[in-house]
């Protein structure tokens, strides 16, 4: 991909016939600071193509690509589709608008960069209709998935970061989503709800204490290891799992995590090949796999 340096732009900029300079990061981010005459088109969106049309007329017309800065990669993100659609001249603007802004080059500034949302610290409830629990069984060639309801929640913060938390599920709400609607139906759910499985007449509730989190990455991918207490049939045992953990656009923490356990460890151990010799078709995957969505209050 071919580049120019923040002054040879500025050189361009000055000459009888400057380039367009399309700025292809967030609307926000550039009414924050731009390059004066610059055009916005968020690369990030699906609309991008369509105002593009409406922007640049002539495909031989020369575009100078501008990102937020050399670790950035929406300006090569742009090039590539601008290339896909025939544009013969394109060229990116070495480190970005980071760099133009070093360099001492005029920005200009149409409103304030917005406010990053953030999360209070403490105690945060969840938000019951939003956060959710779904779970997922298998054998060798079915599959059934399905919900448990979250009876009570919280998670703990601490500078804008989830260190803790712990979360009640009511056995007695599970449901099997893809025999919904079914006569089978009942039978999985009460299947999973006697002595075979989680004996949910003796321990109608799970619960989930998180005791301990690691930062381990960015947003948009785990970027959290949490290390966390289940209590499932009277027995209580450690789990470790990764989780995406992050703050919403309006200002609520938010996580979810997909992760699976060993349900042998818990005693349920029906359908387990590791405890009976011979099961047939009624051999079960000791693993149990959950996919969680928590979002707060």
């Amino acid at each position: 991909m071919k580049t120019l340096s923040p002054t040879q732009l500025q050189t361009e900029l000055l000459s009888e016939s400057p380039p367009i300079v399309l700025d292809v990061r967030l609307a926000d981010d550039f009414s924050a600071g731009q390059i004066a005459a610059a055009l916005n088109n968020c690369v990030f969106e699906v609309a991008f193509h369509e105002r593009l049309a409406s922007q640049v007329t002539d495909k031989a017309q020369r575009i100078i690509l501008v990102g937020a800065s050399r670790s950035s990669q929406e300006a090569r993100m742009a090039f590539e589709k601008l290339e896909r659609a025939e544009f013969s001249d394109l060229l990116i603007l070495e480190g970005g608008i980071e760099e133009w802004e070093g360099a001492g080059l005029p920005i200009q500034s149409l409103a304030p960069p917005p406010c990053q949302p953030t999360v209070p610290d403490g105690r945060l409830a969840i938000d019951l209709s939003e956060s959710r629990v779904e779970w997922m069984g298998r054998n060798l060639l079915n599959k059934h998935w399905g919900t448990v309801a979250i009876k009570s929640g919280a998670i703990h913060c601490n500078a804008g970061r989830l260190t803790g938390g712990e979360f009640v599920l009511d056995l007695t709400r599970l449901t099997c989503t893809d025999l919904a609607g079914t006569p089978v139906h009942d039978v999985i759910v009460n299947h999973l709800q006697d002595h075979d499985f989680f004996d949910v007449a003796r321990f109608p509730e799970a619960r989930l204490v998180i005791t301990h989190t690691e930062v381990i990455g960015l947003e948009g991918a785990a970027n959290v290891r949490i290390t966390a207490d289940l209590s499932l049939r009277g027995e209580t045992h450690p789990i470790v799992f990764e989780a995406e953990a992050g703050v919403t656009a309006d200002g609520k923490a938010a996580a979810q995590a997909l992760f699976q356990i060993d349900r042998t460890q818990w005693g349920v151990i029906y359908g387990s090949g590791r405890f009976f010799k011979r099961l047939a078709g009624h051999l079960v995957n000791d693993l149990i796999e959950f996919q969680i969505k928590i979002v707060t209050v």
